[in-house]
């Protein structure tokens, strides 16, 4: 689960390492994120902007202290799948997202969780090389 203030790695290339939640954006009560939540993020730790960075993800490229959305992708709280399994991960991980969902980043370098294929961010579970 995702509060307020959790730290989350940056598993794409947007150029992002750390960010932290600053707002979940869930219709209900809840005031957590689980897996396949949209949430609001500040960068806090950046790659360094290099000079053989060039073109669209010179463009795309997010830097420190920039507010962006992302959708979470792992989570180190277990959840529970609908057929009875309960599924864990060793960190909590997000995916920087734009406001229509498609990832600002062109690569995916780590697993997601196999929910984001019933959810609206297909996009982001093809990238990404394994979903599990």
């Amino acid at each position: 689960m995702i509060y307020l203030k959790s730290l989350l790695n940056v598993i794409d290339n947007s150029g992002a390492q750390v960010v932290e939640c600053i707002k979940v954006l869930r219709h209900g009560p809840r005031n957590f994120a689980k897996v396949g939540d949209e949430i609001t993020v500040v960068v806090k730790q950046a790659r360094p902007l290099t000079a053989e960075i060039t073109g669209s993800s010179a463009n795309n490229r997010v830097k420190r202290r920039d507010i962006c959305r992302a959708v979470v992708v792992r989570t180190k709280a277990p959840f529970r799948r609908p057929d009875g399994s309960t599924i864990r991960f060793d960190d909590n991980a997000c995916v920087l997202v734009n406001k229509n969902g498609d990832p600002l980043g062109t690569r995916v370098s780590s697993v997601v969780a196999q929910e984001l294929r019933n959810s609206k961010y297909t996009k982001i579970a093809t990238l990404a090389p394994k979903t599990f």
